[in-house]
This record gives structure tokens, sequence and C-alpha cells, in this order.
């Protein structure tokens, strides 16, 4: 029993300070953006500042910084490797809304993500623009 709860007690440590310092001041400060009027080729509701904005806050707000960091591999993929790995296009933003939505495994190893039902396809899809924003 006590091996169990040390175990357990590791484990919940371990998931606490998954993030890192820079990760937790980024989220909380507050950035003022500027929408200007340009011709893309991308989607413009993907690549406006105003949502990746609102996708950044949507993620702090979540359980995402649990399995996952901006620079660097935890349980799931960092988001700038997700970011190269999938264009921002309509489809891929879609693509990834469901998968955060429904859940999944095998990407990007076999370690499942849970499903996050209760999030609406919109919110979903603020945080993909986000995290496919960060492509270097």
């Amino acid at each position: 029993m006590k091996k169990t709860l040390l175990v357990l007690g590791c484990f919940v440590l371990a998931m606490a300070s998954c993030s890192s310092p820079e990760e937790r001041a980024s989220s909380t400060s507050t950035t003022t953006t500027t929408e200007t009027s340009a011709t893309t080729t991308e989607t413009p509701a993907a690549t406006a500042p105003a949502v990746k904005g609102e996708g950044e806050k949507l993620i702090a707000k979540s359980d995402c910084i649990g399995c996952h960091n901006k620079v660097q591999k935890v349980i799931g993929p960092a988001y700038v490797d997700i970011a190269a790995k999938y264009p921002l296009n309509d489809e891929n933003v879609n693509h990834l809304a469901d998968k955060i939505i429904a859940g999944g495994k095998g990407v990007w190893g076999e370690i499942p993500m849970t499903p996050h039902a209760a999030l609406s396809k919109d919110d979903a899809k603020q945080m993909v623009s986000y995290i496919l924003s960060l492509k270097k």
C-alpha cells in the first residue's frame, strides 16, 4: 500500500512540474494584438492574431499542459513539433480539432490522448490554429 501511495505521489509531482516557468509566465501574460488587412493564401481565421491569442488562452485554461509543452516533448508531442508536421490550413485545423475532441493514438506513439468531448469544435479549432502558428 505504501509503495502505491509513493508511486502515485511521485506521479502527481511529476505532472505538476511538467511545464517550465517560462510556459506558465507566457500563458498568464496578456498581449495586445493589432489587426492588419493583408492578403494571404492561408485561412484568414486561422492566421488572425486574435485567434492566436484566444487559442493560447484556451490551452492555458485546459488540461493540455499535463501532456504537452510548447517546445519540449512531455507525454505528448511539443506544440512546435506538431506545427512542423502539419501546415496551417483549414483541412489540418479541422482534422486536429476533431482529434482533440475524440482523442486517439498512433500518430505520435502508443500513449493515447484522452478525448475532450466537452470542448466545442470552435474552441478546439482556435487551439489548433495557435499551435500550428508556432511553425518555425
